[in-house]
């Protein structure tokens, strides 16, 4: 089953040029328009929030926008610009989420992640951590995902709120109560069928289709089978010429899975003889499959670190070749480097006395294209007194940083990811509780030792330039060793909330 997502960018030529602009760029709360020239008049072509609040729309006359809106920013669209961003844009989607990217002109992107979406978490996730991820640098967007790229892209820009994931099949209910301009039909169409009376998706689809066909041409009749999923709507992928890319076309369309393997094979030798040349290995290499009905297949594997071994990636490769249907056949298989990282050869050493350090970076490629490279992570050690803030979770394959583990106290094996309440009775200020209950769970103290103070880091945050805990490492009746702490110095209320936390337990 095909999904297609549709990523709207709703104010896309504001937030670029306010980019681009960086700090010399009006206020966010100051109402700003692009103008541009629609034959001899000059028209808005662009709003930001603002100034839609302000009841400016595209399309109207800037005399009349500036005579609207005192102190109202005007500036010159630049069609070409915003063109070439939303390229780069798609290029940067096309390397982080799917093998199948294209523009969608003027203020979005389609992205087939027919396959991809639980290397993201699933549908959910992956569409709110893409929003999220554009709405940190500062692009507007809203997302939805459909069946088709008609149901999506219409979804996108009138139902997303800002993200809607319609179930496979369910898209002629989710947009037949929509708008006719949900479409994307020809302006003078849609004034056709207002003229008539039609308001929505689902009035029209309801008509016979040779009076309408006879009126407006076949483009009305081909943008609803398209939307509904009666007709196919490829997806041009993006490829631009910094991509490292191999194809391969056939004479005649091959189907088998042996064959596909062997000419996989051929593709990948060939990649990784042009990424030798340029002196690059692959992080992420995408084969698509071009079948004879006009679609497209895509296979996508990813690995730790830089590689161009034949046998390594032809394998990664290989083995997810049951997922694809080849249908009718495949006529063009093409394989890309989408990202690319500079490989240099080093030379292998030989030693009689040391064992040489294990790879494991071929296992975690096998893991990582099955689970997602997301849910792979190692625990590395940050320069930090506070125990929440001394670890974090890094790429299995990062660089050492330098940093070691604290060893003058011991630490618990497992950290809780928030420091729990329990209830205690201790004496103040430097003792440990004589017992504590966590979770329902009464516990008796029978050993402890601490207490070991930990100091906030005031120069992160001005709440914390008096703040203290007092962590104790204590051991209960039956054995089980927990790490708790006191926020606060056990006298003074300014240092914490004098309240009890557990924090930790060891093994």
């Amino acid at each position: 089953m095909t999904r297609v997502v549709s990523l709207f960018l709703p104010m896309w030529s504001t937030d670029r040029l306010r980019r681009k602009l960086g700090d010399a760029a009006p206020p966010p709360e100051t109402p700003l328009v692009l103008i541009g020239r629609e034959q001899r008049r000059r028209v808005v072509f662009a709003v930001n929030a603002a100034a839609i609040a302000a009841g400016l729309r595209r399309g109207m006359p800037a005399t009349k926008a500036q005579a609207l809106v005192t102190g109202l920013v005007v500036m010159d669209a630049d069609l070409a610009a915003d063109a070439e961003a939303l390229e780069r844009l798609a290029l940067w989607t096309l390397q982080r989420y799917a093998p199948i990217v294209a523009p969608d002109p003027p203020d979005g992107l389609v992205i087939d992640t027919t396959g991809a979406d639980h290397l993201h978490g699933g549908e959910e996730l992956m569409l709110s951590g893409m929003v999220n991820r554009f709405l940190a640098s500062g692009i507007s967007a809203r997302a939805a995902i459909a069946d088709t790229w008609g149901a999506a892209h219409a979804c996108a820009r009138f139902l997303a709120r800002p993200t809607l994931v319609i179930p496979p099949g369910a898209q002629t209910d989710a947009f037949s109560g929509l708008p006719i301009a949900a479409l994307r039909l020809d302006p003078a169409i849609l004034t056709g069928l207002r003229v008539l009376g039609f308001n929505t998706i689902g009035e029209v689809a309801s008509q016979p289709r040779a009076p309408l066909t006879l009126r407006f041409g076949p483009e009305l009749g081909r943008r609803l089978d398209q939307a509904i999923g009666n007709i196919a709507e490829p997806i041009d992928p993006l490829r631009t010429p910094d991509l490292i890319e191999v194809r391969r076309a056939f004479g005649e369309p091959i189907s088998a899975a042996e064959t596909i393997a062997r000419y996989t094979a051929k593709l990948v030798n060939q990649l990784c003889r042009l990424l030798e040349e340029k002196g690059f290995g692959a992080r992420r290499i995408d084969m698509l499959f071009h079948r004879v009905d006009n679609s497209y297949q895509a296979i996508r594997a990813g690995t730790a670190t830089p590689v161009r071994d034949v046998k390594r990636l032809t394998r990664l490769l290989t083995d997810r070749i049951e997922t694809i249907d080849p249908g009718f056949g495949v006529e063009i298989m093409s394989l890309t480097a989408t990202h690319a990282e500079p490989l240099v050869a080093r030379q292998v050493i030989s030693s009689l006395i040391e064992e040489p350090e294990a790879d494991v970076s071929g296992l975690i490629d096998i893991i990582g294209n099955r689970i997602g490279e997301r849910r792979l992570y190692r625990f590395a050690p940050i320069a930090s007194d506070v125990p929440e803030r001394s670890v974090a979770r890094v790429a299995p394959m990062s660089p050492d940083a330098g940093e070691s583990w604290p060893d003058h106290w011991p630490r618990p094996a497992r950290l809780l990811a928030h420091p729990e309440p329990i209830e205690t009775m201790a004496l103040l200020p430097d003792h440990p509780p004589v017992n504590f209950t966590w979770r329902g769970v009464r516990r008796r103290v029978r050993r402890a030792d601490g207490p070991e103070r930990v100091f906030g880091e005031w120069w992160k945050r001005d709440a914390e330039l008096a703040a203290v805990r007092d962590y104790f490492l204590v051991e209960d009746d039956a054995g089980e060793r927990y790490w708790i702490f006191r926020s606060g110095d056990g006298e003074r209320g300014e240092t914490g909330s004098q309240r009890w936390f557990l924090h930790g337990i060891f093994g």
